[in-house]
């Protein structure tokens, strides 16, 4: 039986395939605020002014290509049952071919009603236009689970962590929460992979294996440390 590998991804993640941060820029994302573009209130002073952040965040990933982390992720479902919880809006993942991901914070390729969170809609990579709306009338918004936003899918992901043989982290401070707290949901005995370049401080009981690089190269560092897990 397939051991179950759970991995959670970050910003790092898309890092090489030109997906930008706003912690890349000292807490300014594209220019912006990120309470003028990513909090609910942002969309209440200025509805227009995020639809056109989030059109023109589609347009770049619509251009964006998978790089070698997405894929050697994909490849590791041929030795480990892989599930990755991200943090990322992007498509990425799917892209690459992964099968089991749970996005945290919604997908950009998705639009929602403002008034019902469960009324989503695939977009693809158009554009939301000003005034578009639902179909309950209420303005049609991302589905992007914004920050101060309850997060729909962190019961799921708690428990998939709960479930972690092996566990891995890429590309992300952990420092945004709740996500960040998946980690203290890993079994005790579990043992913990952490892929970034940056010095990455981890407040947990758990032994984790530091691979110091970014996505790319991480992934084919852990893919090989992962090969003793496979008897």
């Amino acid at each position: 039986m397939m051991k179950k590998l759970v991995i959670l991804t970050g910003a790092g993640m898309s890092a090489e395939s030109g997906i930008k941060t706003f912690r890349d820029s000292g807490g300014l994302w594209e220019e912006h605020k990120v309470e003028d573009v990513a909090t609910i209130e942002g969309w209440y002073r200025n509805p227009d002014l995020v639809q056109k952040f989030y059109n023109d965040r589609r347009r770049q990933l619509e251009k964006a290509v998978p790089n070698p982390g997405h894929t050697g992720l994909k490849a590791l479902e041929k030795l480990f049952d892989v599930h990755i919880i991200t943090q990322n809006v992007d498509n990425l993942h799917e892209r690459a071919g992964s099968k089991n991901i749970i996005h945290l914070h919604g997908l950009l390729t998705q639009a929602r009603s403002s008034k019902n969170p469960d009324m989503v809609i695939d977009i693809g990579y158009r554009d939301i236009s000003p005034g578009e709306q639902a179909a309950d009338g209420s303005l049609l918004r991302p589905n992007i689970v914004w920050f101060g936003e309850a997060v729909p899918a962190m019961e799921e992901a708690a428990d998939i962590a709960s479930q972690a043989d092996l566990f891995a982290v890429i590309g992300t401070s952990l420092n945004v929460y709740p996500a960040a707290g998946l980690i203290h949901y890993v079994p005790a005995r579990t043992p913990v992979f952490l892929i970034d370049p940056k010095p990455v401080s981890v407040y947990t009981n758990h032994k984790v294996d530091y691979i110091s690089e970014g996505a790319g190269k991480g992934v084919a560092i852990l893919a090989e440390k992962l090969l003793d897990f496979t008897t």
